[in-house]
């Protein structure tokens, strides 16, 4: 179920997610969605849970992989950018207090809490104030991913690689800007 619900809004958009689809695509009872999430919201969250644990996990691996501390902050945004492209259904719901109150799903705000535990430890290590240095690199990371998923760019007829490359080249250039010990924050 949690496939047709990824497949839908790839597909069709947020806005098409319905129980009811959603078991008409995976083959199953309307029925069925309610017996193992309850309502809509329960999917989405389900969802978010997934998409941040698999965005730790990629954090994980890439900061691993990278050396120094431009490398590690360069990694960070550059997975990130990445799994937006490559999972934009999660993503799409990832940041989306509207459609599921992380009040009511406990797990999908600590599975978040986790996935940036990882990258604003990278990032306190860096000159200035981690909340601001957290906030720049979050922010830029993010909105290179949405105007990619939105198609903003100037090159929108870009391929995945050419999309890759932009993201690297602009995720080491902010991290070169990042590390350096000249720049100060207030």
């Amino acid at each position: 179920m949690l496939t047709a619900s990824v497949k839908l809004i790839e597909s069709e958009g947020l806005a098409a997610l319905s129980l009811r689809e959603v078991a008409r695509r995976a083959g199953v009872s309307h029925q069925a969605p309610y017996h193992h999430f309850g309502d809509k919201e329960s999917i989405l969250a389900a969802l978010v849970i997934h998409g941040f644990d698999a965005l730790s996990a990629r954090l994980d691996a890439a900061i691993a992989a990278a050396r120094t501390l431009q490398d590690k902050v360069a990694a960070v945004g550059e997975t990130y950018v990445a799994f937006a492209l490559e999972k934009p259904a999660h993503f799409q719901v990832m940041f989306r207090p509207e459609l599921v109150d992380l009040g009511r799903f406990p797990e999908a705000a600590a599975a978040g809490r986790k996935a940036f535990g990882k990258a604003t430890a990278i990032f306190a290590a860096l000159p200035g104030d981690p909340k601001v240095m957290s906030a720049l690199l979050w922010s830029t990371g993010h909105g290179l991913a949405s105007l990619m998923l939105d198609k903003s760019l100037p090159r929108r007829s870009a391929t995945g690689a050419e999309r890759r490359a932009l993201a690297r080249d602009v995720m080491r250039t902010l991290a070169v800007l990042a590390t350096s010990s000249k720049r100060r924050t207030r």
